[in-house]
């Protein structure tokens, strides 16, 4: 087993995790088996109950893991299926060692406190314990760091990245690797400069420069060596050369950088002021405006503009979310929890229903096309979801029964379940019987209420095993109106978008019924 550790320096959101995604699938493209832990020094047991302005999205695992949205690119670079035990928590570790001093397992030891105040030196300490238990040839590591570039000077600047190695080598980890993050490629004056005041050499100073495409990255890396240093600094037996892995990496970057076609997703939401709030919702975008070879562009809504209070409050931010949403190719509403919002998100659903444009909606995306329907369609005015209004007469989307409102953290629907359908997203699943997808819900639509809608043409073409859960929903008579239960999002990849984004992205691109209609395949083009 060979270790490589990632570290970070300077700034948070250096970059960490695609710089370990893009090594792990440089490696894997030599045929080695790779897999990703990514260490959280916060205290939380997992990322369940954070805010997604403060962490960004919660990332959900097949076995149910609600974790940190880095995982979320090691499973799509790697294209490999995590657990939770590849997320570890400061949290996880003292529950742990908690769990075990009570059980009786440290008898007649002391357990020692934490050294230093910052949250994350405990795990700074074990690895500098760890590289020599399991021997230098075993052990490296990366270091991600930043070098600014004042645009007063326009000079690459190298202090912030030797303070940062220098700190991390007063800690007794000392770098193998040195990735410089930066704006424009490095300087070979700077490259040097850094490699003679960090203690490496030149070629150990890896640039990673601004690219157009994230999938860039794992060819920058290739191209600088990186393949040679590790078959020597760990002695890694590599028989194939990764260049012909990597042609699809190379492939990808290349016709994401050639679209010339465009088209617009009007992203309806609460979190709209922080991307990463929906990175895989984006990325799922992303990969299937790829596979039809067109340029995307994702209008950020936030949902209370559109709401009738607005005009009022703030009428120029709601006739400017309204101008988003009218000028859209097609429309997603994610999930989400709370009531802020929900009746901007209600009012953006009708309007994609009346107008035939294209629609996504996942999760309470989808419980809120549910309400909406119900409302304008089938005449209940006060129809709603119990999390939002506990006295509705007509409670159209329903606590689960097994769910425990005492205890918020992880005791949600979570995880990969399966989903039995037949319809358009049976067609786009490639005509399956059954799909398995990863959940995240408290809420479920109310099973007793559905014949009133199939009965206006609103269906429930997928469920759960036992029929009870309603999982995926149609509208006929409709370009493309679909929702769907699960996160569709947690389980795309570059090569192999997930099917209803696919097909938003088709109807939303005016191609889905010659798609539909040619077997489900795309022209050679």
């Amino acid at each position: 087993m060979k270790y490589i550790l990632v570290t970070g320096g300077v700034i948070s959101g250096i970059g960490k995790g695609i710089i370990a995604s893009s090594v792990g699938t440089i490696l894997k493209s030599c045929g080695l088996h790779v897999t990703a832990i990514k260490i959280d020094p916060y205290i939380n047991i997992d990322a369940g109950t954070f805010s997604p302005y403060e962490h960004g999205e919660v990332f959900v695992l097949d076995d149910g893991g609600e974790v940190d949205l880095d995982l979320g690119n090691y499973e799509r670079f790697l294209d490999i299926r995590l657990t939770r035990d590849n997320n570890l928590t400061t949290g996880k570790i003292y529950q742990s060692v908690i769990n075990k001093e009570r059980r009786g397992d440290y008898l007649g030891k002391t357990l020692g406190g934490t050294v230093g105040d910052i949250e994350s030196m405990p795990f700074i300490e074990a690895f500098r314990q760890f590289q020599f238990k399991v021997k230098r040839d075993n052990f490296c590591n990366i270091h991600v760091s930043l070098v600014p570039q004042p645009n007063s000077t326009g000079e690459q600047k190298t202090k912030p990245t030797q303070n940062s190695v220098r700190e991390l080598r007063g800690l007794g980890l000392s770098p193998d690797l040195i990735v410089c993050r930066c704006s424009t490629p490095l300087d070979t004056a700077v490259k040097e400069k850094i490699s003679m005041f960090c203690h490496v050499e030149p070629e150990q100073v890896i640039c990673i420069h601004d690219v157009s495409s994230i999938y860039r990255v794992p060819l920058l890396l290739e191209d600088q060596g990186i393949v040679d240093y590790f078959c020597g600094r760990l002695n890694l037996l590599i028989e194939m050369r990764p260049r012909k892995m990597l042609t699809k990496w190379k492939e990808m970057s290349d016709r994401s950088d050639r679209l010339l076609e465009h088209t617009s997703i009007a992203l309806v939401g609460k979190y709209t002021k922080l991307s990463d709030s929906y990175a895989s919702v984006i990325k799922a975008l992303e990969h299937s405006a790829l596979a039809i070879n067109y340029k995307l562009e994702v209008k950020y809504i936030d949902s209370a503009d559109l709401e009738p209070a607005a005009l009022q409050e703030e009428p120029v931010k709601y006739h400017e979310a309204w101008q988003k949403l009218c000028r859209a190719d097609g429309v997603l509403v994610p999930g989400g929890f709370g009531v802020r919002g929900t009746e901007g998100k209600i009012q953006a659903i009708n309007w994609a229903r009346r107008q035939k444009k294209p629609f996504l909606g996942v999760c309470l995306g989808m419980q809120l096309a549910v309400c909406e329907f119900a409302r304008n369609v089938l005449g209940w005015e006060d129809a709603n979801s119990t999390e939002f209004d506990p006295e509705t007469k007509h409670p159209v989307v329903i606590e689960m029964p097994e769910h425990n409102p005492g205890q918020l953290g992880g005791t949600m629907r979570l995880g990969k379940r399966r989903t039995l359908f037949k319809s358009t997203s049976r067609k786009l699943y490639g005509d399956a019987e059954y799909v398995d997808e990863r959940h995240r819900h408290r809420f479920e639509v109310n099973p007793e209420l559905k014949h009133h809608f199939e009965d206006r043409g609103f269906r429930f073409v997928g469920q759960d095993l036992e029929g009870e859960r309603m999982e995926i929903i149609e509208l006929e008579d409709h370009t493309y109106f679909v929702g769907v239960q699960y996160h569709p999002e947690f389980t795309s990849r570059p090569i192999k978008p997930s099917p209803p984004y696919f097909g938003l992205l088709l109807a939303a691109s005016g191609k889905l019924q010659n798609y539909l209609q040619k077997g489900c395949r795309l022209s050679p083009r």
